[in-house]
């Protein structure tokens, strides 16, 4: 599948649970769904924490 259906998908989800059951709940599956993406990158191996702790902490990623 490719990312813009993939997206629209996720879109087209998204708006039928805005529209069945308000914006609130919206918001709540919206961030489940970004934490559960942010989650599985991390356990694949695709982000470093190193590296994000370093720059959450404002320290310079380059030399």
């Amino acid at each position: 599948m490719t990312a813009p259906r993939f997206g629209a998908l996720i879109g087209g989800g998204l708006a039928v649970v805005w529209a069945a059951f308000g914006f609130w709940v919206f918001v709540g599956v919206a961030a489940a769904a970004l934490v559960g993406y942010l989650v599985a990158r991390i356990l694949g191996g695709e982000v470093d924490l190193g590296r994000l702790a370093d720059a959450l902490h404002g320290r310079r990623s380059s030399s």
